[in-house]
């Protein structure tokens, strides 16, 4: 069987009546899912406030002076809702700044690995090991980079299965091993243009998609590294505090009973913006609204294996295309 041909394929028509249905159903499973909500995290903070606004229902029935509409001044809703909005929009610029930057990442891995494949010539037994162990170490890079962005050693089971056990060995001492590992992929490619392997534009070409990717890892570490300013976080956490906690007060001369669950669900939508925004604000870690980093690193594995096997089709592509006849 030739694997290098291709196989025409015809996809059904979707139906967009099923597929109308299916995203109605989705929108009601999404409504209720607990998986990726920030509801259990704000939940104690919101019990807190309930149970507050209950107390001062209490007080009130006991006759003493509680109702205090005033309160509403303290802290006006406009002024609250712009913070939380500035908050959340400044946490997800920098969401979608990372994922731009890993997707960046994807594309210049797949553009190196091919020219490294295509371009670099193997005259000698051995290039070819050698030539597939660089194109491990492209994954390497990512993998090692999200280790070194989460603050995890680089002693993962995966990032041991694309490396040489010396090389790996000499990760676990390096301050920045995503930069060591950079390093070995610009000594392979200075390597082969010294044995006349690559011509000087291929050498360049190559140099220019390694510097990419560390410039990705730069980006990155600029987002890690520059959270939102303390003195920001922290007097919105007081206002959003003061804002739940005087609540109660304003409300309880015209709901009664109903203070308790009002101020609840206040505090769940309040407390809820600012924790999306907490949640997302460092795109790399591990929670569940972060970025899948282990899923873009084994996409980038799986190309990078599928890029192995099939490059022989390529080579027999070549070579019986620009063949000239005798």
């Amino acid at each position: 069987m030739d694997i290098c041909r291709v196989r025409a394929v015809s996809y059904p028509k979707p139906d967009q009546r099923m597929s109308s249905d299916r995203e109605r159903r989705q929108w009601f499973r999404t409504l209720v899912r607990l998986r990726f909500s920030v509801l259990p995290a704000i939940l104690p903070r919101i019990i807190v406030c309930g149970a507050f606004g209950e107390f001062v229902w209490t007080l009130d029935r006991l006759g003493l002076p509680v109702a205090l509409p005033i309160l509403s001044s303290i802290v006006p809703s406009v002024v609250l809702g712009l913070l939380l909005v500035f908050r959340t929009n400044t946490a997800y610029e920098r969401f979608w700044e990372g994922r731009k930057l890993w997707g960046q990442l994807i594309n210049t891995v797949r553009n190196l690995a091919r020219q490294i494949w295509v371009a670099v010539e193997e005259r000698e037994e051995g290039d070819r090991e050698l030539k597939v162990a660089t194109l491990r170490l492209l994954v390497a890079f990512a993998v090692a980079t999200k280790l070194h962005l989460r603050g995890d050693p680089p002693e993962d089971p995966d990032l041991a299965a694309l490396l040489p056990e010396p090389w790996f060995d000499k990760l676990q001492s390096m301050n920045n091993p995503p930069l060591e590992v950079a390093f070995w992929i610009g000594d392979y490619i200075q390597g082969q243009f010294e044995r006349d392997r690559v011509n000087p534009y291929q050498l360049a070409a190559m140099f220019e998609l390694l510097d990419r990717m560390v410039d990705v890892l730069g980006g990155c570490e600029r987002i890690l590294k520059t959270p939102i300013p303390l003195a920001y976080s922290i007097h919105l956490k007081q206002l959003v505090s003061i804002y739940c906690l005087a609540l109660p007060f304003q409300l309880v001369a015209e709901l009664g009973w109903v203070t308790g669950p009002a101020v609840t669900l206040v505090s769940f939508m309040v407390f809820g913006i600012e924790e999306i925004g907490i949640e997302i604000e460092n795109p790399f870690g591990k929670d569940p609204n972060d970025l899948p980093l282990d899923t873009i690193c084994r996409t980038m594995e799986r190309n990078i294996e599928d890029l192995i096997v099939l490059a022989p089709c390529l080579r027999h592509w070549r070579e019986t295309t620009f063949a000239r006849p005798e």
